[in-house]
């Protein structure tokens, strides 16, 4: 019985040192990943900066009075969630984060009375609205980790086009932002229509410009880039976020399997130990029972020597042997 426990508990921890083996790999990678997520990241603030302080100085000069990315609508009733997760998981909470704030915002609105549309971006939050039987509009997959800026603007021109076409009234974007290697938040923010730029006050110091053709023209053919660039953005902080997050799970991982090895190992010792035990035990017992049973045949041997000498030569009256 101890044997085939032994065995078991064996075989167990084979299978946990293979498993740390991969987690650790994992650990590995997504630790590697980060840095150059990291690095796309900062590299991607300059655009988005100066395209920007560019809005700004297009709006200072009376610009975007009536753009349709631009205008806020009176009332709202249709609202379009694009909800930004992961392909894979094995990321600890970072898709169940994410997917429970677009969840609950989702509800919130039709509470509201007002009517939710959806576009995932990940093939985890597909596959989870998708189970629950909420309507997808388009859903997008394949990139969360590596996204790039055609992936961006892919998916910002699916969403302008209906927000330009009346389709709905306002765009929420729900990704994950990145704030440090420990420290990324689930944030639900408005898409469209986009944030007057000139609401802003500027950081420093302000240049008068000229420009040719008319600022209005200028802005209705950046404001769809200014849209791309903050989608870009957005799936630059969620795959930094994923891999910070997937390194942090992938970790926990392999410090539970190293736990756990020890305890098996711990146990399979006890186990042998037991069993060796036992086995010395069965030997002392079948030594001391052979060794008692020696001592009765030969008490027997000695006994019937015994009567022997003491019955062997008596005699009777006429001198006759009694046997």
């Amino acid at each position: 019985m101890a044997g085939g426990q032994e065995r078991v508990l064996r075989r167990r921890i084979k299978s946990v040192q293979s498993t740390k083996k991969i987690t650790k790999a994992m650990e590995l990678i997504a630790a590697s990943r980060i840095v150059k997520a990291q690095q796309r990241v900062a590299a991607a603030r300059p655009y988005g900066d100066q395209i920007t302080e560019v809005i700004r100085n297009l709006a200072a000069a009376g610009a975007g009075g009536d753009s349709p990315l631009l205008q806020t609508r009176d009332d709202i009733k249709t609202v379009c969630f694009v909800v930004v997760a992961a392909d894979r998981g094995l990321a600890g909470g970072y898709n169940a984060s994410v997917i429970r704030m677009a969840e609950r915002a989702i509800l919130a609105e039709q509470a509201a009375g007002r009517t939710t549309t959806l576009i995932t971006v990940g093939k985890k939050a597909t596959s989870y609205f998708k189970f629950r039987g909420y309507p997808i509009e388009a859903s997008f997959g394949g990139f969360s980790d590596n996204p790039t800026y055609e992936d961006a603007r892919t998916v910002a021109q699916s969403v302008t086009g209906r927000f330009e076409g009346g389709e709905i009234d306002q765009v929420r974007l729900v990704y994950t932002q990145f704030k440090s290697v420990a420290t990324q938040v689930a944030a639900d923010t408005v898409y469209l229509p986009l944030e007057k730029a000139d609401e802003a006050e500027p950081t420093g110091p302000s240049a008068d410009y000229e420009f040719e053709p008319s600022p209005n023209e200028i802005l209705d053919r950046l404001l769809p880039r200014y849209a791309e660039a903050r989608m870009y953005a957005a799936f630059l902080d969620a795959a930094a976020s994923e891999m910070a997050s997937k390194q942090r799970a992938m970790k926990a991982a392999t410090d539970n399997a190293e736990e756990l090895i020890t305890k098996l190992s711990r146990v399979m010792n006890r186990a042998r130990q037991d069993s060796i035990t036992t086995e010395i035990m069965e030997i002392v017992s079948g030594a001391e029972a052979l060794r008692q049973g020696g001592n009765d045949e030969e008490d027997l041997l000695l006994d019937h020597i015994d009567a022997h000498d003491l019955f062997g030569h008596q005699t009777d009256s006429h001198g006759h042997h009694i046997r």
